[in-house]
């Protein structure tokens, strides 16, 4: 047995049986090793970016890690952005990026680069592994790492992977969240019933069914208001789930939602900022005398710990408030935001995951979606686009019983349109909904915002990807996908009720 497969025995032993790839001739030993030790399934994604966000999107719905297969540094580069969006999310995440044999590196050939580096921004652990006597360990210290929620990177050299191994390593457990303490109880209890207005902000396992069950118990016997986070690494929503406020994108808006507020209390949250900063408007956007109080950070167990605030504040035995279903009915006229969002409510069937990045259209989705069938609802956590269509691939194969519907935005979807090629592979049931405006709407809003005065032609070039418009379903049909084009309301309901109705992937091209 060599390095490699020692190193995926390891990693299958332990549950990753799952890898995102796009390897290269530092990884022929990686894949020769995948005919050779059962138990992993192998996903060939054209591009890096497809390759990180897939797994991030797989680990979201399945709360383990997938690995990746990435080579050497420019590999791991080439999918930087997912990584950064995955580390935002919280997510476990474990790299296996092929790197030259060890007598090699010092020759500077032309692929040498500095992958720890590369890795550094995005990760919480790196090792390089130079021996195959220790590849099983490090594979497994590197699990542990990424069962934390966080993103491990094990650089493997070439002459690692093909050099006989037979080291061992216990099985991997995953640590149990940390208590949160009684005295940050008692301040969060004491918050809780001083009759001032409070909020609970939430997000990472906060937004679990279960968890936001108790959340609504605490609610409904504190009267604190239930917020999100304006993009949420995963959240359930839609009839018997517990209803949730997001906070808006644009500062002012967010300013005005949380101005009322004098205790703010976080649950795998942080303090709310804006995302950018702008002449004359606050980054902070709590109001100053606001007493924010940190619950609960990611590494704590969560569900333990809203049990206990629970019970501190005489909640456990109360019935907390949910969404009624209530479907709109089906719009007319012309294709929009607001009619697509329509649409959606209406057809969304039980269960079905819901992945938006549609930039601009997708602000005005969740207030129309709220009341729709049961759902989990998952966004681009750290604002790097090109994660839409890649998180549905993995939500797709971390749950094949599911309906995936991928709400995308025109521009971003360029970013990573290899994604539409392994879900047309691997038979995927996602529909993606493109929300074709040619142009990058937020953009031309930023514009504004920012202060920038009479734009001229040169600016606004840089802010329209029309001429040529990009056809869709030209490029869907290039990838293997069945697609077709939505110019009213009416072609998007018949196209998004078949799409939901059969099995595998299709596009619709929504021209908005």
């Amino acid at each position: 047995m060599n390095g490699a497969e020692n190193l995926i025995r390891t990693l299958v032993d332990n549950g990753v049986d799952t890898c995102f790839a796009n390897p290269g001739t530092s990884e022929m030993h990686f894949v020769a090793a995948l005919d050779h030790v059962p138990g992993m399934r192998s996903i060939l994604c054209l591009f890096e970016g497809v390759v990180t966000g897939a797994a991030d999107g797989y680990a979201r719905m399945t709360g383990k890690p997938a690995c990746t297969l990435l080579h050497l540094g420019p590999g791991l580069a080439n999918g930087l952005a997912n990584l950064h969006n995955a580390r935002r999310a919280g997510v476990p995440l474990l790299n296996i990026v092929g790197d030259h044999a060890s007598y090699h590196l010092e020759l500077d050939a032309p692929l040498t680069s500095d992958i720890a580096g590369f890795a550094s921004p995005v990760s919480g652990w790196i090792r390089h592994t130079n021996s195959a006597h220790t590849v099983a360990q490090d594979a497994a210290d590197g699990i542990a790492a990424a069962l934390e929620g966080q993103i491990a990177t094990l650089i493997l050299a070439a002459d690692t992977a093909w050099s006989e191994s037979s080291s061992t390593a216990l099985p991997v457990e995953k640590k149990p969240g940390s208590i949160v303490a009684d005295s940050t109880i008692a301040r969060t209890r004491t918050a809780l019933q001083s009759g001032e207005p409070c909020a609970i902000l939430l997000n990472g396992q906060a937004t679990s069914q279960a968890s936001l069950e108790i959340v609504g118990k605490i609610s409904k016997k504190t009267g604190a208001r239930i917020l999100a986070d304006t993009f949420v690494t995963r959240l359930s929503r839609g009839a018997g789930c517990v209803d949730v406020e997001r906070i808006p994108y644009f500062a002012e808006s967010a300013i005005e939602m949380l101005a009322p507020i004098k205790h703010l209390i976080l649950v795998s949250s942080k303090a709310p900022v804006a995302f950018f900063a702008y002449p004359g408007i606050e980054s902070v956007l709590a109001a100053p005398e606001c007493n924010i109080i940190e619950f609960a950070q990611p590494s704590h167990n969560i569900p333990e710990a809203l049990l206990q605030l629970a019970d501190a504040v005489s909640a456990s035995g109360v019935s907390p408030e949910t969404v009624s279903l209530e479907l709109p009915e089906l719009p007319t006229g012309a294709l929009n935001g607001e009619s697509i969002g329509q649409s959606l409510a209406h057809f969304m069937p039980d269960n079905v995951i819901v992945v938006n990045e549609a930039i601009t259209s997708g602000m005005m989705l969740p207030p129309i979606t709220r009341a729709t069938r049961k759902h989990d609802w998952l966004d681009t956590m750290g604002g790097a686009i090109g994660q839409g269509m890649p998180c549905a691939t993995g939500a797709a194969i971390a749950c094949p019983d599911r309906k995936v519907i991928s709400l995308q935005a025109d521009g971003s979807a360029m970013y990573t349109v290899q994604a539409l090629w392994t879900q047309a592979r691997e038979n995927l049931d996602v529909v993606t909904v493109i929300f074709a405006n040619n142009r990058y709407a937020i953009l031309q809003i930023e514009l504004m915002r920012v202060g920038a005065e009479n734009p001229g032609r040169n600016a606004m070039d840089m802010l329209d990807i029309g001429r040529p418009n990009i056809n869709w379903v030209k490029i869907a049909e290039g990838m293997g996908v069945e697609a077709s084009r939505a110019t009213t309301s009416a072609e998007f309901n018949r196209l998004l009720e078949y799409a939901i109705s059969r099995k595998g992937p299709m596009l619709i091209e929504a021209v908005v």
